[in-house]
């Protein structure tokens, strides 16, 4: 730990810093993560999150503790901050459906929704590779699956219950039209001319695609078919009813639409947990700002929760474990505004006295940082900032608007420090252009 000069810091700083020091290990190798997966102990949900959504150590770390958790504690699946059709796409080729691609990279290669760059890469190929290969030594029951928890895939969820009804319903198939045609005159993007449509004139699809769901959820368990993909075309349903609500509250001062969305995650992810039965276990991918309790933020001012905050609420702690992660300085990719084509982005040092900056402080090593009673009792009710960046990002600007202030002992169960980050690897060399609705002030 930098001690050297003591005598210049003030008592509070060099408290703080032997705290975190006291409260950690070095992370070096994989190893180093079995005193984390000892700490995660007997937790159902683990919740790992990220400080950007275009950061290759993120994506790799979260990799080596997933593959621990389904290896030594019997993980059921892992579920991701993206679209649920074309995670399921990737989750049917980890099992092994007939007819579910040749490999992870030409699964990954057909997501083209903006940002391309958060599922479309290298990173991801090589966790979808590795679940394939883990689960084909597994029995049908058994196989470890891949899903996305998020709301915006409004027209491909119609597009998959549409195509599903054509062959096993065609009765319920009428309101699955009915709903799409109330959709019809508005383009196929993220839905913002619905939303501003509603908010013009006063219309809604709602009851068109409420009634789509619970004719869906009437007919369907008759279906003679796998269980999985009635799964599926189920949750293609509730996906279509949420995202309607999440557009028309989108146009709307304060946190409704994004409290929609997370309340949305929270509902697919224990869809999961049912389907996956009594002993199901899941691993949560998601942003910081999704997974960290939102009750130890300046979020919850006005009202904003989250997936962490949801989660911790509904179970016990021994049943929740959530992992922060974060870095000094690096590289990230990232747009510049909604829709701009990616980049790699440097990310400037953490601004000073900030939950980064102090970590960089002590001798700039990675390490994993535990929220232990004593980190609670004596730094809990502290505010640090700390950062977050979305998928847009603006390095010049980031010290007035990219850190969270947070205590951090009570936002996380533990935290894992990286000194210096680097961007990862996508697929494409550009997105497609399409519009994704802002839903945060860091874009995540």
């Amino acid at each position: 730990m930098e001690m050297s000069d003591s005598k210049h810091k003030p008592p509070e700083i060099l408290d703080v810093r032997k705290l975190i020091v006291d409260n950690s290990i070095e992370l070096n190798e994989e190893r180093d993560l079995d005193k984390l997966i000892e700490k995660i102990g007997d937790a159902k949900y683990v919740l790992l999150g990220e400080a950007s959504h275009g950061t290759h150590e993120y994506y790799t770390w979260r990799m080596k503790i997933s593959k621990k958790l389904i290896e030594k504690k019997g993980f059921s699946f892992i579920a991701v901050e993206g679209d649920w059709p074309d995670c399921y796409k990737l989750n049917r080729y980890v099992k092994n459906y007939p007819d579910s691609g040749d490999s992870a990279l030409d699964v990954l290669h057909s997501f083209n929704r903006w940002p391309t760059w958060m599922w479309a890469n290298w990173e991801t190929v090589a966790l979808g590779e590795w679940l394939r290969a883990h689960n084909d030594s597994q029995s049908k029951g058994h196989k470890v699956g891949f899903y996305g928890l998020d709301v915006y895939s409004l027209w491909e969820s119609f597009d998959e219950v549409i195509k599903y009804l054509e062959e096993k319903d065609p009765t319920t198939r009428k309101a699955a039209l009915d709903a799409f045609n109330c959709f019809e005159p508005y383009s196929r993007g993220e839905g913002q001319e619905y939303a501003r449509a509603a908010r013009m004139v006063s219309l809604s699809c709602e009851d068109e695609v409420v009634n789509l769901l619970t004719k869906i959820r009437r007919h369907i368990p008759t279906h003679n078919g796998d269980p999985e993909d009635i799964m599926n075309v189920r949750q293609n349903a509730q996906v279509i009813v949420n995202a309607e609500r999440y557009y028309r509250a989108m146009v709307t001062a304060g946190p409704k639409s994004w409290n929609i969305r997370d309340r949305h995650m929270v509902h697919t992810l224990e869809n999961l947990m049912e389907f996956h039965g009594a002993e199901a276990k899941g691993i949560i991918w998601e942003h910081n700002t999704h997974i960290g309790d939102a009750r130890a933020t300046d979020m919850a001012d006005d009202g904003t929760v989250n997936v962490g905050q949801i989660i911790n609420e509904e179970h016990k702690p021994e049943e929740v474990f959530s992992v922060g992660f974060g870095s000094y300085q690096g590289t990230v990719i990232a747009g510049r505004e909604w829709g701009d084509v990616m980049q790699v982005m440097r990310i400037p040092e953490a601004v000073k006295h900030s939950w980064e900056y102090e970590l960089h402080k002590l001798e700039a090593k990675d390490r994993i940082v535990f929220m232990t009673e004593s980190m609670k009792e004596h730094l809990g009710e502290r505010e640090f900032g700390h950062r977050a960046i979305g998928v847009v990002y603006r390095p010049q600007y980031e010290h007035f608007g990219n850190y969270v202030p947070s205590k951090i002992p009570y936002r996380y169960n533990a935290f894992i420090y990286l000194d210096e980050t680097s961007a990862l690897h996508p697929l494409h060399t550009k997105p497609d252009g399409n519009q994704m609705p802002e839903t945060f002030p860091f874009g995540v």
